[in-house]
């Protein structure tokens, strides 16, 4: 059962320490990768003007993001032309037809164990910071801002750049 499985457990952040041998990037925040601020789609644009975007700025994939900050999840490249191309969607639809929905979060202040447990069974992850807002009568509210995607590349950069063995 994944409830017994460790990695899991910390995956879904129920546990902390697996390993009594941390190899040393294990407890470094996620916020020391040298991530560039990600390119965000709206919920409307089309298939079409996705893959333009993608394209022309050098980029494989992109959340989606409504403009009330509500992540709707990742669109890519390759599920875009393949879902057009088989005719699952057509160019004009809007590219939350061809979104993942399934993806997983990590915080700025998770540590890269946790990501690198994350990355075992995801191919990314989307970097998210809360940040308190308040609105005109005075109440707060957490909203989750994406900061970034980080990939197994990504983790794999950093700890070959700064290996301290």
């Amino acid at each position: 059962s994944k409830f017994v499985n460790d990695k899991w457990m910390i995956k879904n952040g129920f546990l902390n320490d697996i390993q009594e041998q941390k190899p040393w990037w294990w407890n470094i925040k996620v916020q020391k990768l040298n991530l560039s601020a990600p390119l965000i789609l709206l919920p409307e644009v089309s298939c079409q003007k996705a893959i333009e975007i993608l394209q022309e700025k050098g980029y494989d994939q992109a959340p989606v993001v409504a403009e009330s900050g509500l992540i709707l999840g990742m669109v890519t490249l390759s599920n875009t032309l393949t879902s057009v191309l088989a005719g699952n969607a057509e160019f004009s639809d809007p590219v939350t037809k061809v979104t993942y929905d399934q993806f997983s979060k990590i915080g700025l202040e998770d540590s890269l164990g946790k990501l690198s447990c994350i990355l075992e069974n995801d191919h990314f992850a989307i970097v998210v910071h809360e940040q308190m807002q308040f609105n005109g009568n005075g109440s707060s509210f957490m909203k989750q801002m994406v900061f970034g995607v980080v990939t197994a590349m990504d983790l794999l950069t950093f700890v070959s750049r700064n290996d301290k063995k």
